[in-house]
């Protein structure tokens, strides 16, 4: 969910206040497709605390279909298959656990359409 100005019909994620494009409050809900393509990348081989177990993981930016940029990392793709453009959806994954026996925090990450490039779940 993010919002849509109703002002300048401007699409907004993650919602805030008041619209960056056209500094008016921004606060009417909308639902996003989940849909997007890459719109640059880069792989992690080194990853910080809580997310060594990923590694090496894609991160890439996303450009949403409605519009909006967000990063986000990728899930069940060979990192030697990710390309710019490559058309993705949002799903929601396990991203990390708070120590040994915390809490499980679930987010969202991206997955290719082309079921080609995929690989195992991550």
């Amino acid at each position: 969910m993010g919002e849509q100005c109703k002002n300048c019909g401007g699409k907004i994620f993650p919602p805030r206040d008041i619209c960056p494009y056209c500094i008016k409050q921004a606060q009417t809900k909308f639902k996003f497709s989940g849909k997007g393509e890459v719109y640059s990348y880069t792989t992690v081989y080194d990853a910080p605390e809580g997310y060594e177990k990923f590694a090496p993981y894609t991160v890439a930016l996303i450009k949403l279909a409605e519009g909006p940029m967000l990063t986000a990392m990728l899930t069940d793709v060979d990192n030697n298959k990710v390309e710019i453009g490559m058309s993705v959806e949002m799903i929601t994954r396990k991203l990390r656990a708070d120590g040994d026996k915390g809490i499980i925090i679930y987010g969202y990450k991206f997955r290719p359409l082309d079921l080609t490039t995929t690989t195992s779940v991550i």
